[in-house]
């Protein structure tokens, strides 16, 4: 299906790409013209967010930027999404990676395609970049892979540390929403209603599996490129930022990966760097640009001989500023040699420099309320600023907390924070959260990085063991990798509570923990300043090809509240994330995405603690109108987790389909 031309670049709105099995995929491309006389390397972006219409703006400033600079821009939606034949039943099936494989061995036959083909994606596709890299399609010879994980257990929306995110479950739900949508009828035809009901039928309740999986076994460990890095023999650009929940992979694929490789982490949340906050924008396409000429096309352009990593070093800011302030820093190897390690002990007069006498080393408790983690922001930041922390003093006053004295010198960190603790807790099931603050002369607290840790995970993730109640055990709480300057005048706070509600779910019970400070203590990965950062090149600005015509019908809305109801002892958290509704002016294609996302408790009381997230989503063109409804709801109870959820579709305003959940999964030392 022909699409049409913009600015020296031919736009196939549809093609299909069949697979061994009879399924067809469907992409749209974006070739520059006269690829098929000349032909081009092409990028492929492989993900289940529908091409044709959520999607849509991105994709073509993206793809429609490669191929006005001699590439093919390719946009694929996984089988059971988008407009694809199929079901899609979980994230990163070995159908899903099988289908890339063969996608790639597509694209690299077509007469517009040169045989070089490279991967790029964020999130989604950022992971199957990684991962199909690692199945070593010959045709597959870069990847540029955005706010990704090489390890699902640790580090992705489902869990930290051992403890169960709340991001697990608004994840699912969008999920849940995404699988009840419609393909196209324009570009499927009448097969449209049967390919939808085979997917309201049959995708299922990601949430069940994944709640079924509480430790790190066989699940988790599929798909986790951590298992054998080996497996990647092409170059990766690895690519996140300070405020989204996948910064440390960067620094492992640094670390591990034994090809040409390059990190770039800046300030920003989950989105791509060219459209993310806060803090600067850059030219990230242009970057890109740069990576395929030097991988794709041979262009001895000195890619490969720049730093390893480029980072933001973060300055002191307000915690109630969307701005990031702070500059480009690089080291040419990671782990880097120039790095020490700042130690600081923790006592009842604060953090102290180790190797100072403590004042007072008799053990401290806590047993935090329910409302430490009402103001810790979202896991995975979009860069909203509903969604990042704020004061930290509305937190600080539930936790155990240990202050520098004002800095006489500056310090700055690269690096991943690790905090040891020596402690008890009076039951066997028992988390526990560590926060690293800056402290302004105000006396405002801004949240530099945290932690959090699964007592019962203290061996390991695939092996749970309950915590003897009393007995003192050592623990290394890793926080998540950041950089940040402190500067004179400043300090440094470590926070440290036994819950973190609700960005982490709580443990069964309330547990009270007991530090032994003699064995606690801050280690921060220091660094000195270096000259050489003053001469980095300049990033530039954001340049994207333009979007789609839209018409915005309802704007978006977004609201991020905490309401304490001092009647009933009830503290809600309502986030209200709606995208509006607007008009794809070239297809008459209207759509609307309306999300609500509650998580309360009552009385501090564990029992009372639940997560409810709504979507809503809306398609209408002329007569043809779609909408769907997705909610799920979580609570427990010390043994279990309960899991209800429903599903209704409506077409032209008529229910057509619903179904409903109601699941109990127990609970395995989370």
């Amino acid at each position: 299906m022909a699409g049409g031309h913009e600015a020296g670049v031919t736009v196939i709105e549809n093609t299909w790409i069949p697979m061994s099995d009879g399924c067809r995929l469907a992409a749209k491309l974006w070739l520059p013209e006269g690829a098929e006389q000349a032909p081009v390397p092409a990028i492929l972006e492989y993900i289940p967010y529908r091409k044709r219409d959520f999607r849509a703006s991105r994709d073509s400033q993206v793809h429609g930027y490669f191929a006005r600079h001699g590439y093919a821009g390719v946009r694929v939606d996984l089988r059971g999404s988008g407009d694809s034949d199929g079901v899609l039943h979980d994230e990163y099936l070995p159908q899903e990676l099988g289908d890339g494989v063969e996608v790639i061995r597509w694209i690299a036959a077509q007469p517009w395609c040169s045989g070089e083909v490279g991967m790029m994606g964020i999130s989604w596709g950022g992971f199957n970049g990684l991962q199909i890299a690692a199945l070593q399609p010959p045709e597959l010879k870069a990847v540029i892979s955005v706010c990704s994980s090489d390890d699902r257990y640790t580090d992705d929306v489902h869990y930290m540390g051992g403890c169960l995110l709340t991001d697990n479950l608004s994840w699912a739900s969008v999920m849940f929403s995404y699988n009840a949508c419609p393909p196209d009828p324009t570009i499927v035809g009448e097969r449209w209603r049967e390919l939808w009901f085979q997917r309201l039928e049959g995708s299922g309740l990601w949430l069940k599996t994944w709640l079924a999986h509480q430790r790190r076994d066989a699940f988790w460990r599929h798909a986790s490129v951590c298992e054998d890095f080996s497996a990647i023999r092409c170059p990766v650009f690895a690519v996140s930022g300070w405020a989204d929940g996948y910064c440390n992979t960067v620094f492992r694929l640094l670390q591990h990966l034994a090809v040409p490789r390059k990190g770039l982490v800046g300030p920003w949340g989950h989105k791509y760097p060219h459209l993310g906050g806060p803090g600067p924008s850059i030219d990230f396409l242009g970057e890109c640009l740069r990576w395929w000429d030097r991988w794709l096309k041979g262009v001895d352009n000195g890619v490969d001989r720049e730093p390893l990593l480029r980072a933001w070093m973060q300055d002191s800011v307000s915690p109630i500023s969307d701005d990031r302030p702070g500059r480009w820093v690089a080291e040419t190897r990671w782990p880097s040699g120039r790095l020490h390690t700042l130690a600081y002990g923790l006592s009842a007069a604060g953090l102290v420099d180790e190797g100072v006498a403590r004042p007072d080393a008799a053990p401290l408790s806590i047993r935090s309320p329910l409302s430490v983690g009402l103001f810790a922001g979202k896991w995975c930041s979009y860069s909203e600023s509903t969604d990042l922390p704020t004061d930290q003093r509305l937190e600080d006053g539930g936790s155990l907390c240990f202050d520098t004295a004002p800095l006489t010198q500056a310090v700055e960190i690269l690096g991943q924070p690790v905090v040891e603790l020596e402690l008890s807790a009076d039951r066997p099931q028992a988390m526990v959260a560590v926060r690293l603050s800056d402290i302004g002369p105000d006396g405002t607290v801004t949240l530099v990085t945290y932690g959090l840790l699964n007592l019962s995970h203290r061996q390991g993730h695939d092996r749970p063991e309950p915590l003897p109640p009393g007995e003192t055990c050592r623990v290394r709480v890793r926080l998540n990798h950041v950089a940040q300057a402190f500067p004179v005048g400043n300090r440094i706070r470590v926070a440290v509570s036994s819950s973190y509600w609700p960005l982490a779910w709580p443990s069964p019970l309330p547990a009270t923990l007991t530090l032994h400070p003699r064995g606690c203590r801050l280690l921060l990965p220091s660094r000195p300043a270096r000259a050489q950062d003053a001469a980095l090149p300049d990033l530039g600005t954001p340049r994207m090809a333009p979007g789609p015509a839209t018409t915005l019908l309802v704007p978006a809305h977004r609201e991020w509240t905490v309401l304490f109801n001092l009647a009933t002892n009830e503290a809600v958290l309502r986030v209200i994330d709606n995208d509006g509704c607007w008009r794809l002016d070239d297809l008459g294609l209207t759509l609307g995405y309306d999300v609500t996302e509650r998580y309360a408790y009552a009385n501090d009381d564990y029992a009372t603690v639940s997560g409810e997230v709504v979507n809503s989503r809306h398609f209408e063109r002329g007569d043809w109108r779609v909408d769907t409804t997705t909610r799920t709801l979580l609570t427990t109870t010390p043994t279990h987790f309960h899991l209800n959820a429903t599903l209704d579709a409506y077409e032209g305003g008529e229910r057509v389909f619903s179904r409903t959940w109601n699941e109990s999964i127990p609970r395995d030392t989370i």
